[in-house]
């Protein structure tokens, strides 16, 4: 079953392939050289120029670094974790000496033994993976469920309420369509209470979110209008769990439960090379009212996206006078067995 433990995070080896992996990498060789800088530069004045041309020096290695880390991930983390750390500092001090010895070869560098640029793009490294593998203790798979399970428990009573409401009062009126009600509320009750470290497929999402807005339908009657735009993606695409459901339940309850005419909840689901987006757009009777509304599920979510996928992840919202839309893009992965 794929759960967080697969994810970014919670690897004591990055993953070098990811975003945020990247970003932190960069911005923390940087950090470094520009320290060196400040060390050696014999005037505060003068640190700017040799900044920069440690710069120059530092940024190619580091693209290559990557992109050689990048294209061995797996093997990589196949290995046990200390020979792994291992492999990475031989990568990197590999590197820097080639590096140096090329443009020696050139005449474009300074003279000198290049091992020490070695020595220093492993001591660069080391300092890194140590930042990594404290990074991943802190988001422990144990620890990161422990949130998960928080946000769940958040989101959980809104919509289970809410929709039991919606069953009890046809209990008298149609109690045929009570029971059928009842079937589709055990089915989300049964996602709600799921593992929330574990991914399910886009298809079961869209299916606890069909179910959802059925119940509500009974409510609401005619009041409210479904429009699902689902393209061409892999339904068996793992995604977090309650990811449209809470969005739905704002749609429709500061959407649409508001405005006496009622309206329509448009769903587009589509691929985009690699990354899948997800868009809920619902009008809206009032655009303070909706924004207050929505900002616990919207942060709940965005929070849980930030524990599955780092940086990789978006959700971005997009507000009008009688307009509100959220958008979440997601990388694609493979389901692992």
């Amino acid at each position: 079953m794929t759960s967080i433990r697969h994810f970014p995070a919670t690897h004591p080896l990055p993953d070098w392939r990811n975003l945020g992996v990247m970003l932190r990498v960069l911005l923390g060789a940087n950090l470094l050289a520009l320290l060196a800088a400040l060390t050696q530069s014999p005037e505060l004045a003068s640190w700017l120029p040799r900044f920069i041309e440690m710069a120059a020096l530092v940024e190619p290695l580091l693209l290559c670094t990557l992109l050689a880390l990048a294209a061995s991930r797996d093997l990589l983390r196949r290995l046990p974790e200390r020979l792994g750390q291992l492999a990475v500092l031989l990568i990197s001090g590999g590197l820097a000496y080639a590096q140096t010895a090329y443009w020696q070869s050139l005449s474009l560098g300074e003279g000198g033994n290049p091992a020490r640029p070695a020595v220093l793009a492993v001591a660069g490294a080391a300092l890194l993976l140590g930042y990594f593998e404290l990074r991943s203790r802190a988001f422990s798979p144990a620890q990161a469920e422990a949130r998960l399970a928080a946000l769940n428990a958040r989101i959980r009573p809104h919509f289970l309420f809410n929709t039991l409401n919606a069953v009890l009062s046809l209990i008298r009126a149609q109690p045929q369509r009570a029971e059928a009600a009842l079937e589709s509320l055990s089915d989300l009750f049964r996602a709600a209470m799921r593992d929330p470290g574990a991914l399910v497929s886009l298809a079961d999402e869209i299916e606890l979110g069909k179910q959802y807005l059925e119940l509500e339908h009974l409510r609401l009657g005619e009041r409210l209008a479904v429009d699902w735009q689902i393209g061409p993606v892999s339904l068996e695409q793992p995604i977090p769990p309650l990811m449209l459901q809470p969005l739905l339940e704002n749609a429709v309850y500061h959407g649409i439960e508001p405005t006496p005419e009622g309206g329509t909840v448009r769903i587009a689901i589509e691929q985009r090379g690699e990354e899948l987006q997800i868009a809920i757009a619902n009008p809206t009777a009032g655009r303070a009212q909706h924004a207050v509304g929505n900002q616990m599920a919207v942060a709940n979510i965005r929070e849980r996206l930030a524990l599955y996928y780092d940086l990789e992840a978006r959700l971005e919202i997009e507000t009008g006078e009688h307009h509100y839309e959220v958008r979440i893009s997601l990388p694609c992965r493979q389901k692992n067995p």
